[in-house]
């Protein structure tokens, strides 16, 4: 069934409804049945343990718990009945599980909060009777009643209509409002935005009133069929999913060749082998770095906080870093880099003169204006200090103009009631009130001046024209306004009798005028080398023009239709992409095209939009962000990121706090894998060297969840490092260790090896350094596990900035400071305390042993010291 090309009567018979007296409940309730619910399909939420064992998956958790299960066997096989390593690789593997249920079931709660708050209700004939139900109580055959304002939330064919004009952005993209007609003639190709005697879910009345009886409900709605075309895009890994794989196989391939290697040197040195197949176990735990992906999920999560305070909710974590690779925005442009309200711009009046509106009104530009608003439908009312004007986009701006200046339409319409009228035409292209005016009377005719040119008598119509030229080159949308003075009361109100040898009185010109925090918000991405592309329904003059004023696009190649677009070959348009900045005239494919070409060349995509048009390229690109006011639920549903102000420019703050916390993560891996690669060579020198293994496994685990974990935890509030949007975007293709990353965690790791070593022999072999305490294999590891534990500490200061320890606030991230001083306290009492001596295998050591310790826990830091002297002086850091 197509209802847009059947007849009224057709519609009726094929749906079984009453057009005066609509559904009885015994048929609604059997359709409800049959039809379902008018609401989306939702995805099928995991359950919380699908979550948890999808959590495990990962290659370093499945590292882990193969080593939690051998320690746990090697603890019984040997009888000492030492569960403690085990126990605690499997508390870090379900802690990091519960952060990340925890984390996406607050965000899936916000945005079903934000939902919650776009509840729809609809005014309907039901038996005889009108009442205003829930939209999701819709069926097939109801009779839907419509006015100005009435949100149309179910596909309908009209049957009666009275100037009834309807906007369709959230589905054609078009901004202009399309008069609706119940007598029109359909073709057979008609596309959605053509189809005159239909109205669709997800559209707004602006005009007039109307009645339609519902021909789709949910799914099959034409909103609906968009909003199955987002099930067929799988999740795709984001840089830091498929970054930290990379990462965490090649740590745990390390380990394992590293305890591999610890297993052959003991069996070698006259090792017994279960001994030393426990040792190599622990080395193999020891250097995966347990604690990273609890840090990044906090990292992110408090990204996701700094993110949710600048007004956006991340319904997906990853989202958050993936913006800082972005290195592309594809944006919408009505409602979102404009305003989504016309505004008047320029008035050019009968003196000949053109006033800019924004610098002020003049009597003339004023006289056109009011004359113009007393031939509107608009409403105006006021709630408190705001004018709240519904109708009529265009309409609305002239009265809004009016309002804000001198008069009220209110004002007007007393001084000049209105008598008659002959409503606007789509055919005609005008619309003429009839007004009192003292003794006299006067008419009122407004519309395009290409029209209207052929029935102006007085009045420079010729510089009229020029001017109405210059006004389209500018992309404003004119409107001329003409009147007509009688002496006697018009009595024939016909288009031929009122519609000629008129007066010109002037042209307004009027726009969709930009954000004024857009063209700031481009400019800074702008620098941080990223790009912003315009993709509008518009035509490609008004799009251009717009885009020039916010700094877009600078000349006219770099924009292009849907109509010239359409024959570009994929490969035609992987080679223009990059110099195309504006794309107009486009429907929803087109926009999929768009986000794919812009990936194949590898670039990072961050769409954003509102409209139902909008959601399948918010779903295909990396990161879709939709508007929270203006957006339809299907764009919601559909993106990662929902701006709950519709701000622009809160996608660039996300960007910045994107890339602040892939540098956050960066500082996390450069701190955890300093230790944990030493960690490794500490063991094999001290093997190959025939010392014994300096730690065992607990110590180990102790230095990588306590020593590191917590200092680690409060890495992630660091701000972020000076100048991060004047740096390009993060190259996807770019590896986690990339821009030294590597040379500093080799550095660092080499001296935690030396000092941690030296550590170790001065307690192993060095009889001189205590008359109280003999040297033995047991202080060697007490003292190599206090060094390793107080150096890794302080290690997380050197590596919070690229400055100098002392040029950098503690009071910039408390909590990271708090952090070290309780990791040192208890590091502190675990060696000082006979219970936890023993739990972790360490003895009492002496003064003089203390005292190497601390000296050697320094070293790290004054290398780093020495290392950043040469670096460029203080800049404040950038509040993200």
């Amino acid at each position: 069934m197509e209802p847009y090309k059947e007849s009224i009567d057709d519609i009726k018979r094929e749906l079984e409804t009453d057009l005066e007296t609509g559904l009885t409940p015994e048929e609604v309730d059997k359709r409800l049945k049959n039809n379902g619910r008018n609401k989306f399909e939702e995805a099928k939420k995991e359950s919380i343990a699908k979550k948890f064992f999808r959590s495990l998956t990962d290659f370093t958790t499945i590292i882990l718990l193969v080593a939690a299960v051998i320690s746990l066997y090697t603890a019984i096989a040997t009888d000492h009945g030492d569960y403690f390593e085990s126990f605690l690789i499997i508390a870090i593997v379900v802690i990091n599980s519960v952060l990340s249920i925890v984390q996406e079931g607050n965000a899936e709660k916000a945005l079903s909060a934000l939902q919650d708050m776009n509840k729809q209700t609809t005014q309907v004939m039901r038996n005889g009777k009108v009442e205003e139900i829930d939209a999701e109580e819709l069926v097939p055959g109801d009779i839907v009643l419509l006015e100005a304002g009435a949100l149309i939330t179910a596909d309908a064919r009209i049957v009666e209509d009275s100037q009834l004009r309807v906007e369709e952005s959230g589905l054609t993209g078009e901004s202009e409002p399309v008069v609706k007609d119940s007598e029109y003639q359909a073709q057979e190709d008609d596309s959605l935005g053509d189809r005159l005697n239909m109205i669709y879910k997800g559209s707004t009345v602006v005009n007039g009133r109307g009645k339609a009886v519902v021909t789709a409900t949910g799914m099959q709605t034409e909103m609906g069929k968009i909003a199955g075309l987002l099930n067929e895009d799988h999740d795709q890994k984001t840089p830091l999913q498929q970054r930290l794989n990379q990462l965490g196989k090649r740590i745990s391939m390390i380990a394992l060749a590293a305890a591999a290697l610890v297993f052959v040197i003991g069996e070698l040195q006259g090792e017994p082998i279960l001994e030393m197949f426990i040792t190599s176990v622990s080395l193999a735990v020891a250097a995966v770095p347990e604690t990273l992906t609890v840090i990044v999920t906090l990292t992110l999560a408090y990204g996701v906080q700094k993110m949710a305070k600048k007004n956006a909710i991340i319904r997906k974590l990853p989202a958050v870093e993936t913006l800082g690779s972005a290195n592309v925005i594809l944006s919408d442009k009505t409602g979102t880099l404009t305003q989504n309200r016309m505004r008047v711009r320029r008035v050019w009046t009968r003196g000949d003169s053109v006033v800019d509106t924004e610098e002020g009104m003049t009597d003339e530009a004023m006289e056109v204006l009011s004359i113009a608003a007393l031939s509107s439908d608009v409403n105006v009312d006021n709630e408190g200090d705001e004018l709240l004007i519904t109708g009529n986009p265009t309409e609305a701006a002239i009265v809004r103009a009016v309002e804000e200046n001198y008069h009220t339409k209110a004002e007007l319409e007393e001084k000049y009631p209105r008598i008659g009228e002959i409503p606007f035409d789509s055919d005609r292209k005008m619309m003429t009130t009839v007004h009192k005016r003292g003794k006299k009377f006067m008419t009122v005719t407004k519309g395009a001046f290409d029209v209207l040119y052929p029935r102006f008598r007085f009045g420079d119509v010729d510089q009229a024209a020029i001017v109405n030229d210059r006004f389209g080159k500018k992309a404003l949308r004119v409107l001329a306004v003409g009147y007509a003075i009688y002496d006697e009361e018009p009595t024939e109100i016909t288009s031929e009798a009122l519609e000629k040898d008129l007066h010109l009185m002037g042209l307004i010109g009027m726009i969709d005028p930009p954000r004024p925090e857009s063209k700031p918000a481009i400019e800074r991405a702008r620098k941080a080398g990223i790009k912003t592309v315009m993709i509008t329904g518009d035509h490609v003059v008004t799009a251009g023009a717009i885009a020039k004023e916010l700094g877009i696009m600078e000349t006219r190649e770099e924009a292009i239709s849907g109509a010239q677009l359409k024959k570009l070959t994929d490969e035609e348009l992987d080679e223009r992409v990059k110099d195309l900045s504006v794309y107009a005239r486009v429907t929803p494919e087109d926009k999929i095209r768009i986000v794919k070409a812009w990936q194949r060349v590898g670039a990072v995509v961050a769409m954003t939009g509102d409209g139902v048009n909008d959601a399948p390229a918010l779903k295909a690109s990396n990161v879709g962000a939709a508007m929270g006011i203006t957006g339809t639920d299907v764009a919601k549903g559909a993106a990662d990121m929902v701006l709950t102000d519709d701000n622009f420019a809160t996608i660039v703050d996300a960007v910045a706090r994107g890339r602040a916390v892939y540098q956050g993560i960066r500082k996390a891996i450069n701190f955890l894998l300093s230790c944990n690669i030493s960690e490794i060579f500490i063991v094999l020198i001290a093997m190959l060297l025939g010392w014994g293994a300096p730690f065992t496994a607990v110590q180990l685990l102790y230095v990588n969840v306590v020593a590191d974990g917590l200092p680690g935890f409060a890495l992630g509030r660091e701000p972020a490092e000076p100048g991060i949007m004047d740096e390009p975007p993060i190259p996807n293709d770019e590896g986690i260790f990339a821009r030294g990353l590597w040379q500093k965690i080799a550095v660092n790791a080499s001296i935690f090896t030396v000092v941690a070593l030296i550590g170790f022999y001065v307690g192993a072999f060095v009889e001189e350094i205590s008359h109280w305490v003999a040297p033995s294999l047991e202080v060697g590891q007490t003292l190599a596990f206090l060094v390793l534990a107080y150096s890794s500490i302080l290690h997380v200061f050197n590596v919070r900035s690229s400055k100098s320890i002392f040029k950098v606030d503690l009071l910039t991230n408390k909590s990271l400071a708090q952090m070290a001083w309780l990791a040192i306290a208890i590091t502190t009492v675990i060696a000082l305390v006979p219970f936890t001596q023993g739990l972790f295998n360490l003895v009492s050591i002496s003064l003089t042993h203390w005292l190497v310790v601390i000296v050697l826990s320094f070293v790290p830091i004054l290398v780093n010291e020495l290392i950043k002297f040469q670096k460029a002086p203080e800049v404040d850091p950038e509040e993200i």
